[in-house]
Formats: C-alpha cells, sequence, structure tokens
C-alpha cells in the first residue's frame, strides 16, 4: 500500500554560483525551474509545497503552498526538509532540489517503491557514481532527530542519513536525471539540448 507522501522543492538556497539569482524561478525555455520538480513530484505525491527563503510571493504565485526555512539562516537543506516535517500531515516527506529539471516520475516512484520494499525509514537514489541525498524520501517521524541533529550544529545529510535505515536506489540506467543547473552556462547548454 503506498503511504501518503508530502513532495517538496527545495528552492531555499542562495545560489552563490548563480549570482546569487533565486534559482527556482530562473526559467529553463520560459518555463521557472522550480516547475520542472513540481510536474515530475506531482505524480507521486499526495500534497505538494514549495520551500523557499526569498521571494515568497512569486513562488505564491505558481500556486502551491511555500514554507520557509524556520530559522531564516539558510543553513542548507536539511532545514528546509526539518520545516516541512514540522507541518506535513502525511506518513512521509519526499525532498527533491530545484536545479534538476531532467528529473522524471518514474524515477521519483522507483524510490517510493524500493522504501516500501525495503521497509526502509528513508532512501536516496546512486546514479552508479555517487548519491543524491538531496533527493530524499523519508519517514515523517524521524522530524525529532532530525531537530536534534540541527540542533547540535550539524549539517550533513550524509552523516544524519547514516543514523537511520537507508536504502540507496540504483538509478544508474538514468544519470541525467541528476543533472543539475548551477551557472548561467549550464542553464544555457542544457536549454539547447532540450530543443
Amino acid at each position: 500500500m503506498q503511504q501518503s507522501i508530502t513532495g517538496m522543492v527545495l528552492a531555499g538556497g542562495l545560489a552563490r554560483r548563480f549570482d546569487s539569482r533565486d534559482k527556482g524561478l530562473i526559467k529553463l525555455n520560459h518555463q521557472p525551474l522550480v516547475l520542472y520538480a513540481l510536474d515530475a513530484m506531482k505524480e507521486v505525491a499526495d500534497h505538494l509545497v514549495i520551500n523557499a527563503n526569498r521571494n515568497i510571493d512569486d513562488y505564491k504565485q505558481l500556486g502551491y503552498p511555500v514554507i520557509s526555512d524556520l530559522d531564516g539562516s539558510f543553513s542548507g537543506p536539511l532545514a528546509g526538509v526539518l520545516s516541512v516535517m514540522q507541518q506535513a500531515q502525511t506518513d512521509y516527506v519526499f525532498s527533491v532540489p530545484c536545479d534538476c529539471p531532467l528529473m522524471n516520475a518514474a524515477m521519483l516512484q522507483r524510490m517510493v517503491d524500493t522504501l516500501n520494499q525495503q521497509q526502509a525509514e528513508c532512501c536516496i537514489p546512486d546514479d552508479g557514481e555517487r548519491v543524491h541525498p538531496v533527493f530524499l524520501l523519508l519517514k515523517t517521524e524521524l522530524q525529532t532527530s532530525l531537530a536534534d541533529y540541527l540542533a547540535n550544529g550539524q549539517r550533513k545529510i550524509d552523516r544524519w542519513l547514516e543514523q537511520h535505515q537507508l536504502v540507496k536506489v540504483d538509478c544508474s540506467d538514468q544519470p541525467e536525471t541528476f543533472l543539475n543547473v548551477n551557472t548561467p552556462e549550464q542553464l544555457k547548454a542544457l536549454e539547447l539540448q532540450m530543443k
């Protein structure tokens, strides 16, 4: 039985390599990057939210709830994940980054299926060369553990995940899914590739 999932798109960073522009709102082929992530997530999640710390009104105009980091310190993806976990009414929270426009619903569903089959607490994808922990599906009940971890000044996702029943999902058949847009040059290259 599929559990209930809150899908969240992480758009709360400072995008220092992108001239500090708000990456989720940068357009790729006339569509904000955040919408590519929301479109992929729509098919696996019961509820969708955007985690953003600036340009909140612009994000709200896309028609989804916006949840900001509780501490407002831009302290990394786990702060955004915790803020959403603390408001989620679902069994699971599923975070994805706003800057990977080639992600697809089939890959996200593979993560959901694997987590259910393995009865794990959390899962992340492995592209065959490395893991991508900002693509993170986890039990909402882990929020106390995560809050304690962050309260102790810790920030590294992989170190926190090691404390829990973690499964890595084999996504080596589609490594392009994890291609992320970090610079204006990468954005231009991807626009050409998609055309």
